[in-house]
């Protein structure tokens, strides 16, 4: 039983370096030698998605899933106002995604509707569009919103990979339990 104010914390007891050696010696046996065509298959996925081996192999093994679809931020295409086009950069790595489906969460004052309809003008098709959470939301009203943004395609969060460019939106991805977050310069650049 525990005691009052206790928070459950490591224990104290001698040992601890013994238990972990232990332990990582035991993951290491867990951990399977891949044959080198599973390898290469990861590594052309990889390629297919936009993303270099080292990121998606790691968020494979978090995760234990693939990467079934990017949320962008509007900040990670730098659209911030209505009049902002999408570096031609950014645009080319977008239409080179094989196989994953793009999701958008535009911040105000743009309208997803419109912004995904000018993507696909330029030859960008996102899945979904969606309203990005506000400062004024709770963490609550923030973790409906991007569980509504995935329901809408069916998708597991832990198969959908974030791309933002601030802090404050690597907080959508724990919150709507996502695959992880990457920043926008680490994606596109």
């Amino acid at each position: 039983m525990n005691m009052l104010g206790h928070n459950n914390g490591p224990t104290m007891a001698g040992g601890t370096a013994w238990r972990t050696h232990c332990w990582t010696k035991a993951r290491q046996s867990l951990l399977p030698t891949l044959p080198l065509e599973i390898v290469r298959q990861r590594v052309r996925r990889a390629n297919e998605i936009g993303l270099d081996y080292k990121t998606y192999a790691t968020v494979r093994a978090t995760t234990g899933r693939d990467i079934v679809a990017f949320l962008f931020s509007s900040n990670a295409l730098d659209l911030r106002k209505p009049s902002d086009v999408v570096p031609d950069d950014r645009a080319a790595k977008l239409k080179a995604i094989q196989g994953c489906g793009r999701l958008l969460a535009a911040h105000q004052p743009l309208d997803p509707a419109t912004v995904a309809e000018q993507l696909a003008a330029m030859g960008i098709v996102f899945h979904h569009s969606v309203a990005a959470p506000t400062f004024t939301e709770s963490w609550s009203q923030i973790k409906t919103r991007m569980d509504a943004a995935l329901a809408h395609r069916k998708l597991p969060g832990a198969g959908v990979l974030m791309v933002g460019d601030t802090e404050w939106e690597r907080d959508w991805s724990v919150a709507g339990r996502m695959a992880g977050y990457l920043s926008a310069q680490r994606y596109f650049g």
